[in-house]
């Protein structure tokens, strides 16, 4: 069993519903983004066109986070997923280093939403599993998915462009999906088996 997903670029439309949906699920400070949406430009003018690359954390099988850690505050769940241990990790940010999609971010502050005040009840909540000096990231919605239910990123796609289950089982979708379209993962060639696979329709 190996947790993974699968987005098709054809159906991004950059609309950001991955990225708000993962802040409103995660309670996510002020300026954390857990996943963001790379836009860039293909072609050239009159032709050029604008496109979009949803970049959660990749979940990779032979993370580069992991074997640099030096208290073992990075590991693999027995699913496939890369999580962070925030008991153990003691910010020296060695794995933000490391990773070479940027999907680890260093918690300065504790920053709420509605600058100079108190933190909302939502954000109070929300918030209590973040710790100052701490390393974070996207874990999938691994709550969620104890719970048989799918990232938020997944379920409130409108353009319905990410497929998420076990890419280890040869009859699951995301695996048929990644066969038929060829899907491929984002810098293959770094040899990190990423779990988050990209095709274009």
């Amino acid at each position: 069993m190996r947790y993974g997903m699968v987005i098709d670029l054809q159906k991004c439309t950059g609309c950001n519903s991955c990225t708000v949906a993962c802040r409103a699920e995660q309670g996510t400070p002020a300026g954390v983004h857990f996943h963001k949406v790379i836009k860039y430009e293909f072609g050239k003018y009159p032709n050029a066109k604008m496109k979009f690359l949803p970049m959660p954390c990749m979940h990779c099988q032979d993370p580069p986070c992991q074997k640099v850690c030096p208290t073992g505050a990075t590991f693999i769940h027995p699913e496939g997923l890369v999580l962070i241990d925030e008991n153990k990790c003691i910010g020296c940010r060695a794995c933000m280093v490391a990773c070479p999609y940027e999907s680890r971010q260093f918690l300065w502050e504790i920053k709420t939403y509605f600058l100079g005040t108190h933190p909302t009840p939502y954000e109070k909540i929300k918030q209590r599993g973040f710790e100052k000096g701490t390393v974070v990231k996207c874990n999938f919605c691994l709550q969620r998915l104890e719970q048989g239910r799918l990232p938020a990123c997944v379920t409130t796609c409108p353009s319905e462009a990410r497929t998420f289950g076990d890419i280890d089982d040869p009859e699951s979708e995301v695996s048929r999906l990644i066969v038929r379209h060829r899907g491929m993962p984002f810098r293959a060639e770094l040899g990190t088996e990423p779990s988050v696979y990209y095709m274009k329709g």
